[in-house]
């Protein structure tokens, strides 16, 4: 099949989930020998990436319009090279999925989370994003949902109904250690934070929750954003000495951290299934987590949920637990991650799906 993806920032994946979503789908796509294609919004010096080709589309560098701009461009330029079907990454862009359908190519939209509860978002974002809900209903021929909490949500509030295909995630440590010497971080003696420092995401929330915890184990928050630079600064106003902030780190660095932290925290109260939760949870990493639906739905058992008003207490009840109690914590999650959200496990629902789609059902596993 030839098959197009749409919506992200583009490969290699360098800012956020939907980036190492379109990285390790298409890259697994094209392994098993089909023709794909990824709208990117920074030019490579390559045509191809692991085998994917790399299609450069411009955009507008402003917060409200990145995003739509460079859909709407990459979507003109799918209509005039048009693949058996394509797949749009973010519920804001169910506007521009009628076009290629118009066209003859059937249309894949990934949702992903309630985008418009982000308190990053204007009132006129926020509406955009509720108008994309709706127009969700009928504008691509199938809605995907990563979580079955959004899936849930689609079928109670637009009673549309959604194909469910989770997030993935590699399963395994990493032996290697440099970004830690980096860093100044000693392997199993830090807590990891890792996402875009946005205000739903709760860094500063947990920033000043482990700076109520007595314990010599320090905390990496590894995060950044574009458009967030007054609450990143709120979130770098710290004099611990225990707190490392080093800014976004991605590839090999970002395995090696996930791989030997104490313990990983995730806090984040919005989206869908949340990429980083489930790599740590694959690398083996005790994991103490916001309890909201999506995230329980993903850690299960394998987790320590916690609220806002208990986050100094699970942090220093992790703080004191043994390495025999870590260790059997570590495996259950990594466990979890094997048996529900491999990648490859994730790309045979996408190849089944728009196989479907298509009809092109040769060869598909």
């Amino acid at each position: 099949m030839r098959i197009a993806l749409l919506g992200t920032r583009g490969i290699p994946a360098n800012y956020g989930g939907f980036e190492t979503f379109a990285e390790e789908l298409s890259t697994r796509l094209a392994q098993r020998g089909h023709e794909v294609v990824v709208y990117c919004r920074e030019r490579h010096p390559e045509a191809r990436y692991r085998g994917v080709r790399l299609v450069f589309a411009p955009t507008i560098r402003h917060k409200y319009l990145d995003t739509i701009a460079h859909t709407a461009f990459s979507t003109l330029h799918l209509l005039a090279h048009r693949t058996d079907v394509a797949l749009y990454c973010n519920g804001a862009n169910a506007i521009f999925t009628p076009w290629p359908r118009m066209a003859g190519v059937p249309v894949a939209l990934n949702v992903d989370g309630i985008e418009r509860k982000r308190k990053k978002w204007n009132r006129l974002a926020r509406a955009w994003y509720l108008a994309s809900e709706w127009l969700s209903r009928f504008c691509p021929t199938v809605v995907i949902a990563d979580a079955l909490a959004i899936q849930e949500y689609y079928r109670a509030r637009w009673r549309k109904e959604s194909v469910f295909i989770p997030y993935g995630a590699e399963v395994g440590k990493v032996e290697t250690s440099a970004a830690l010497d980096r860093l100044g971080l000693d392997r199993g003696r830090y807590f990891l934070y890792v996402s875009r420092m946005e205000p739903e995401n709760r860094a500063l929330e947990v920033r000043e929750a482990f700076e109520q915890v007595a314990t010599s184990i320090k905390l990496a928050l590894v995060g950044d954003a574009p458009y967030a630079q007054e609450y990143i600064r709120q979130v770098r106003a710290t004099r611990d000495g225990r707190i490392v902030i080093p800014g976004a780190i991605y590839g090999t660095g970002y395995h090696e951290l996930q791989s030997h932290s104490f313990a990983y925290i995730h806090a984040t109260e919005v989206g869908g299934t949340h990429p980083a939760l489930i790599e740590a949870m694959g690398r083996g990493a005790v994991v103490l987590y916001r309890n909201t639906p999506e995230n329980a739905e993903v850690a299960g058992d394998a987790g320590i949920p916690f609220e806002p008003a208990t986050l100094v207490e699970k942090l220093r009840l992790v703080a004191e637990m043994s390495q025999e109690e870590r260790e059997r914590m570590g495996s259950k999650a990594m466990e979890r991650v094997r048996a529900r959200y491999s990648w490859d496990a994730v790309t045979d629902e996408y190849e089944r799906l728009f196989a479907s789609m298509t009809g092109a059902t040769s060869g598909v596993r």
